[in-house]
């Protein structure tokens, strides 16, 4: 797993790449937690992000929420086929603010 930034317009994008599974959900929960720190409009882009395991879910569920008590903005953008058909048969397709 893979993450890279990019600031524009108010909006901070981090580029999720590869995969997120057990042995880098704390690197990937730390880049989250970076990035929610720095910004109120937080995009997602997980176009390179190939799977995404139960923990990996939990990290985007738990920011998710953070993001809703501070009243800022956290959105997934370009999910791909495959790790949509994750959210979907977990049902976090209705928990994420999937754009």
């Amino acid at each position: 797993m893979e993450t890279r930034e990019e600031q524009e317009n108010g909006m901070l994008t981090l580029f999720v790449s590869g995969e997120i599974d057990g042995t880098n959900v704390d690197d990937f929960e730390k880049a989250l937690q970076s990035a929610v720190e720095r910004t109120e409009n937080l995009r997602l882009d997980l176009s390179d992000l190939e799977y995404v395991s139960s923990t990996g879910l939990r990290v985007f569920l738990t920011t998710q929420k953070k993001v809703k008590q501070l009243g800022n903005h956290m959105e997934l953008a370009n999910v791909n086929e495959e790790v949509m058909d994750i959210f979907s048969v977990t049902g976090f397709v209705k928990l994420l603010n999937i754009v």
